[in-house]
């Protein structure tokens, strides 16, 4: 005996699939794709303040090196810092630089000394509201370091 339309249609109709795999895919693409989307976001900032850093210490100790005295060398370098870090975006501010010598940290700039720039920063995470408190970061802090040689042949002048 063949089952009477009516009860086929009425037990078919929870077991039907036709029409929910765009549903399925909608769905499971959003929960995949966000995460994604924010995962390329914030590596993206990262590497930008990374490069940034690097970049803005690079620079910083060569002028710092190149300079006639101090004054002009430390105006130098701070400068080089702040251009570095704004054609990245990053605001200037943010930053912390450090500068030490050697042999002798009391004069920066003798012949064939050391000079080394610090730069230091945190680079925020993407879509991260600043007023979330917790305790898990809301930036991930950069440095990059940078030494240079003062040349053999440097005059104070």
């Amino acid at each position: 005996m063949l089952p009477s339309r009516r009860s086929a249609e009425s037990s078919g109709r929870w077991t039907d699939d036709r029409g929910s795999a765009s549903l399925e895919f909608i769905t499971a693409g959003l929960v995949l794709l966000v995460p994604l989307v924010y995962l390329i976001l914030a590596m993206a900032s990262i590497q930008a303040g990374a490069l940034a850093v690097e970049g803005a210490a690079r620079q910083a100790s060569r002028v710092f090196v190149q300079s006639g005295d101090i004054g002009s060398a430390q105006t130098s370098a701070v400068r080089a810092v702040e251009f570095a870090l704004a054609d990245h975006g990053i605001d200037p501010d943010s930053a912390a630089i450090s500068v030490t010598c050697e042999p002798d940290p009391s004069t920066c700039l003798t012949r064939r000394g050391f000079v080394t720039v610090t730069v230091a920063l945190s680079a925020p995470l993407p879509l991260v509201p600043p007023v979330l408190i917790g305790d898990f970061p809301l930036a991930v802090p950069l440095s990059a370091t940078s030494t240079q040689q003062v040349s053999r042949f440097w005059s104070e002048g």
